[in-house]
């Protein structure tokens, strides 16, 4: 029995392991953005799904001496694979198709061993069910989601920081070729017990046992002994036996238990997702923020499959219909200063909530798929279906829901399916009432949200990157007097139509920011400038703009140079010559010449959210190539949740550069905003200038501010 819950767990522990190992590893050549998980995402779930429908063909299809050869075979076959690193013939070169560019990197890099992973849980589940009658299937379940939270949750504060890209590989590499001997000793194991007919099945072909194949008992027998087995399950996860929903699973499962299975496994692989992309779109596409909520949903089905009682009938449907409520109202409301007003919660109060609401929705989803769990001798299609619900929420998270919708309506709508789930599976009056209740509240809720949202944005729109929106004040002509552009919930740009302001400088750009005062001593020279711009936004900067001056601007989203042309002037009125790169700009400047910038702006960041490989010491020094030998590097650093003026110094110092820092903090008035800007430069004579300027020489303490490279950085001290 020890090689079975051996195999299993390391099985699970490498196929959660694998998932932040590979997305790490194509993160940057995607711009870091937090769409990269979600991929990833979807790409496991399907395999997963290919995984669980080839355990239960498997199962259900041949016996049980023809199920281990043709295992085996493929397992031996999957070493094919190792190592596991991404190939660097698969980095993109420009910034089109990368959901599609990212399941073939994943294909190509990982496909066989994870499906191999992947059909390890139900199938092993399946043979130890056929060799020991009466035994506690349902625990080893749990025990592969216990190894996979191990997995996980030993990723960023172990792994990540102590092991290159590189060593991680070669570690799960290991790994995965110690798993594979295991599974093939599991799948020859028990070789006396094959011809002996089980009480989860019958005599199968060949006079093979099989799980849930081709019995030579009655019907009347197959349903009495499905019932013993039902019974037993019930038993190992604390659940009645007499109960209605118990009884129904000893039989065949009907078509609306399957449905069930399906909905209540989808709905909690939606939220999953749609909670994941709100948490890391304002904060930063890494490892712990994707793995929290990973944990979270992997803890829910460890406790509701470890049939100790964990889930509460009487309790957790009603904590499910009122959270929603709560999570619904986060999304448009805040509370501060003793009163509620518009706009995003803060970062202390939104992890938190949105944590431990995924927690109790999965809590009730889960526990209702417990609730319905079949007899052993139907677990690998219960597997199926549960697989398939997973699948099919990635899929309309990661797939559909960017081409179809024009802004992140699906985490809202999940919300109301789940006060409706708990409506239509409500048990006793008080629950049924306070679903209800909640149904007409969230749906009001979700109402309001629309409507704020629409208010005043005369586009959205949404892709793999992100969402756009552009709110426009409007005069009593109707014409335009100020647009804005907000990627997520944060604005990337303002744009004045008033014939005096349509070419001032606005938001984070103005004339007496850092980046403003920089480009002012540089036309000191009275020569013109050539200007390089990570992120365009609005295309602000290049109101700076003059005849004879060269603006080459990097955007990774392209719909944002289509936005900047469409709705805004700066691009179209600019004297200067623009160029135009679409694609992550570090790794277009790692293939181009070098460019002589005077001036290069990173500002690539999308809500608060941080694109770690844009602010490493690989990355300044792509940077510094492309600098003229009086130019500068200039960061902007403004965040409300993290400190990287310390990043940026230690940077600089490692570099043998300077680093100045600009704080602007305009009047309340003013159509600029409070930023941060770093100028790093390698000339003398510039930083003296900046300094007159008023800008702030920093020199970085190594004892305390953190020195990033690709492989190692850890935004948990930076953390304000």
């Amino acid at each position: 029995m020890v090689v079975y819950a051996l195999t299993i767990a390391l099985s699970a522990f490498l196929l959660f392991l694998i998932q932040p190992v590979i997305a790490r590893q194509i993160l940057p050549w995607f711009g870091g953005s937090a769409a990269v998980w979600t991929t990833c995402m979807v790409f496991f779930q399907v395999l997963l799904l290919f995984g669980y429908a080839y355990s239960d063909w498997l199962v259900r299809r041949l016996p049980r001496r023809r199920q281990a050869m043709i295992h085996a075979v493929l397992l031996i076959a999957s070493l094919a694979w190792l190592p596991v690193v991404v190939p660097a013939t698969l980095e993109p070169v420009d910034a089109s198709h990368p959901a599609g560019r990212i399941l073939l990197i994943l294909a190509t890099t990982i496909g066989l061993p994870y499906l191999m992973l992947a059909t390890t849980g139900p199938l092993i589940q399946a043979w130890f069910a056929g060799r020991y009658q009466g035994a506690r299937v349902y625990r080893l379940y749990a025990l592969s989601n216990i190894a996979s939270m191990a997995a996980l949750i030993s990723y960023p504060p172990l792994i990540e920081p102590n092991a290159s890209s590189a060593a991680q590989s070669l570690g799960w590499s290991i790994g995965y070729a110690v798993f594979v001997g295991l599974a093939i000793v599991t799948a020859w194991s028990g070789r006396h017990t094959w011809s002996t007919p089980s009480l989860a099945g019958g005599a199968g072909a060949g006079g093979a046992t099989t799980v849930a194949g081709t019995t030579s008992m009655s019907g009347r027998a197959e349903a009495r002994t499905s019932a013993v087995a039902g019974t037993e399950a019930g038993a190992s996860t604390g659940t009645d036996a007499n109960d209605p929903a118990t009884m129904a699973s000893a039989g065949e499962p009907s078509s609306r238990e399957h449905w069930l299975w399906l909905l209540l496994s989808a709905t909690g692989s939606v939220l999953l997702l749609a909670i994941t992309t709100h948490i890391t779109q304002n904060i930063a596409s890494i490892p712990f923020l994707w793995v929290l909520p990973l944990a979270i949903y992997l803890l829910t089905f460890i406790l509701c499959f470890d049939g100790s009682g964990w889930y509460w009938r009487r309790l957790y449907p009603v904590l499910a219909a009122l959270i929603t409520l709560a999570l619904l109202a986060g999304l448009g409301f805040r509370y501060e200063d003793g009163a509620i007003h518009r706009g995003i919660l803060k970062l202390e109060i939104a992890v938190p909530l949105y944590a431990v609401g995924l927690f109790i929705c999965c809590m009730f989803l889960h526990g209702e798929l417990v609730e319905r769990k079949p007899a052993p001798g139907h677990l690998t299609r219960f597997y199926l279906m549960v697989s398939l619900g997973g699948a099919v929420g990635g899929l309309l998270v990661g797939v559909v829901a960017p081409l179809v919708t024009n802004w992140y309506w699906e985490l809202p709508i999940a919300l109301v399916v789940v006060s409706c789930l708990v409506l239509v599976l409500a048990r006793g009056w008080m629950t049924w009432l306070t679903a209800l209740l909640a149904v007409f509240v969230s749906a009001a809720l979700l109402f309001d949200y629309v409507r704020s949202v629409r208010t005043d944005a005369v586009e959205l729109s949404r892709n793999f990157y992100g969402t756009l929106r552009i709110n426009q004040l409007s005069g009593a002509d109707g014409e335009p007097i100020r647009r804005s552009l907000l990627h997520g919930v944060i604005l990337h740009g303002d744009q004045f139509f008033g014939p005096d302001k349509v070419r001032e400088p606005t938001t984070y750009y103005g004339r007496t920011s850092g980046i403003g005062q920089t480009l002012a001593i540089l036309r000191e020279a009275g020569t013109p400038l050539k200007v390089g711009m990570v992120g365009v936004g609005t295309g602000t900067l290049t109101a700076y703009g003059q005849a004879g001056d060269v603006f080459r601007l990097y955007e990774l989203n392209p719909a944002v140079f289509q936005i900047a042309d469409r709705w805004f002037r700066y691009l179209a009125d600019c004297p200067a010559t623009v160029e135009r790169v679409t694609g992550d700009a570090r790794l277009m400047m790692a293939r181009e010449p070098d460019q002589g910038f005077d001036l290069l702006a990173v500002d690539a960041f999308s809500s608060d959210a941080i694109p770690i490989h844009l602010m490493t010491t690989e990355a300044l020094a792509i940077y510094r190539r492309h600098l003229s030998a009086r130019g500068a590097v200039l960061f902007h650093v403004s965040n409300r949740y993290l400190d990287l003026t310390g990043v940026v110094a230690r940077l600089a110092d490692e570099a043998g550069m300077t680093a100045i820092h600009f704080i602007d903090s305009p009047p309340g008035n003013a159509p600029t905003y409070y930023t941060d800007w770093i100028a790093v430069t390698a000339s003398p004579e510039l930083a003296a200038r900046l300094v007159e300027a008023g800008g702030l020489p920093m020199r970085a303490d190594p004892a305390t501010a953190p020195l990033w490279t690709d492989d190692h950085h850890n935004l948990f001290e930076v953390l304000y």
